[in-house]
């Protein structure tokens, strides 16, 4: 059984290696950063190839799945987000973000799950977060943005496969804080305490093997996702704002 995870030299993508090398699992941990990928493979048992390449650019993610075309798991793990006024944020930076936060995550899911389809087995889980589950993020606009897109066609996806009866199991995982690199990439800190990576890395990979739809780790993550569904748009938003800019660094 083999597994890829993108975004694999750091947080919860390299926690989710660790964990899926613990249960038996061989991988393919693809991320930019060499030296981080290397330390991992010393660290982990099952066989592990490496790929370093950047997901944002859109021939990096072609030839990935031409040249790993069987695995049993994809972990589109990859992301980033950045704090600020939208009319204020560096366009380059929005760009290469939904390059990076929905392109990559479009062209992987659709190849590997042709795959998986052709077989009927695997699945894919998609991280997006709780900002995928809010009407909106006001000062990281483009970031909840793009999960709110992972989000959608991840659930949409998963209906198909449902509605057909197929083995092929899809998942998006929507945590809340979590003790990564994330914040000093995205320049904000966070006023709730963070769970852990590695909690959040068992915990989603433990219920995308059971073949969990919508993942959200931590009970008070879940109540958050669970009121904004009755919660006026506006209020939300407006909370939003105001938890957001308490992160400001």
């Amino acid at each position: 059984m083999k597994a890829l995870i993108t975004g694999a030299s750091s947080g919860i993508g390299r926690d989710m290696a660790r964990y899926l090398s613990s249960i038996g699992y061989d991988l393919v941990i693809v991320a930019r950063r060499e030296n981080l990928l290397e330390e991992l493979k010393n660290d982990l048992k099952t066989n592990v190839e490496i790929e370093c390449m950047d997901v944002s650019i859109e021939e990096n993610c072609k030839k990935l799945v031409e040249k790993h075309s069987d695995i049993d798991i994809l972990i589109n793990n990859a992301g980033f987000g950045k704090f600020g006024e939208f009319v204020n944020t560096d366009i380059n930076d929005e760009i290469n973000m939904i390059n990076t936060n929905i392109v990559a995550v479009q062209i992987l899911t659709k190849l590997y799950l042709k795959i998986m389809c052709e077989k009927n087995r695997g699945h894919i889980l998609n991280v997006a977060s709780i900002a995928g589950l809010l009407p909106g993020g006001p000062l990281m606009s483009t970031y909840y943005a793009t999960k709110s897109y992972i989000v959608s066609m991840t659930r949409s996806i998963s209906e198909e496969l449902k509605i057909k009866n197929s083995a092929v199991k899809i998942s998006v995982l929507c945590p809340g804080p979590v003790n990564t690199n994330f914040n000093n990439v995205a320049n904000v800190k966070f006023s709730l305490r963070g769970l852990s990576s590695e909690y959040v890395a068992k915990y989603s990979v433990d219920k995308m093997l059971k073949g969990k739809r919508t993942i959200i780790p931590g009970f008070s993550i879940k109540a958050l996702a669970f009121i904004s569904k009755f919660s006026p748009t506006n209020i939300v938003l407006y909370m939003t704002y105001k938890r957001q800019k308490a992160k400001e660094k």
